[in-house]
């Protein structure tokens, strides 16, 4: 199994198991995806199943398991990651990002380059993190987030995570750029969250994007509709397995 990148449109063999890199849009689940890549292969029946979610509003590297692959979609989501994104300070929101609005404001003219640059390492290594009330984690058989939309209270439960880099990129409040590189189940909306509850302040993420995941690069990735076509083609050439 090779890692793809967009100029190897070659004659996949999708039902005995293919690897594919996809570049996730914004404002399309994780699961969006999968069934627009399976709704191609019609009316050939496949298994297509994701290792690792992506929030909505996150865009980036999504890694795509077909047919006998599937098997597999574990050892990929166990890979560390990587992502990049922004956070905005002086502000929090219920879902810790954009898909909510602010509820919370705070002073931020106090903050220091060297006080944000500081109060990232509290934050390397391994912690107890809270997933966000607005997730796709399941309490009682039920999404958290479809309880939190209901205005549901949910006693939530701290998962061991780690988190081996975080850095400031760029600086200009109240907006800052950050790159992560953590363990399997990291929230990047928590981390934002708790990072501005740190500094007495808030914090919640505007822009994120997802670039590594193992030795895959979302640079190497497939834009969804570019890999659709390329099935299509497949079955128009009568090629499709």
């Amino acid at each position: 199994m090779n890692e793809i990148t967009p100029k190897e449109f070659r004659e996949f063999n999708f039902a005995n198991g293919e690897m594919l890199l996809i570049n996730k849009p914004y404002k399309w689940t994780s699961f969006d995806v999968v069934g627009k890549i399976r709704n191609s292969f019609k009316p050939i029946k496949l298994k297509v199943g994701h290792a690792g979610t992506l929030d909505p509003l996150a865009t980036g590297l999504l890694i795509i398991c077909t047919g006998k692959l599937t098997k597999k979609i574990d050892e990929f989501q166990a890979q560390e990651k990587e992502y990049t994104g922004t956070m905005t300070l002086g502000a929090s929101t219920p879902s810790y990002d954009m898909e909510t609005e602010v509820n919370e404001t705070f002073e931020i003219r106090q903050l220091s380059e060297a006080q944000l640059h500081e109060n990232t390492k509290q934050f390397i290594g391994d912690l107890d993190q809270y997933p966000p009330a607005h997730s796709a984690v399941k309490v009682d058989g039920e999404r958290l987030y479809m309880k939190a939309r209901r205005g549901e209270d949910v006693e939530l439960k701290t998962r061991k995570v780690s988190i081996s880099v975080f850095e400031l990129t760029r600086i200009e409040l109240p907006e800052v750029d950050f790159r992560v590189v953590c363990s399997k189940g990291t929230y990047i909306r928590s981390l934002v969250y708790d990072f501005g509850r740190a500094l007495n302040n808030g914090a919640y993420i505007s822009a994120l994007r997802r670039t590594k995941s193992g030795n895959y690069d979302v640079d190497n990735a497939f834009g969804v509709m570019e890999l659709v076509n390329h099935i299509k083609t497949l079955k128009e050439q009568g090629k499709l397995k």
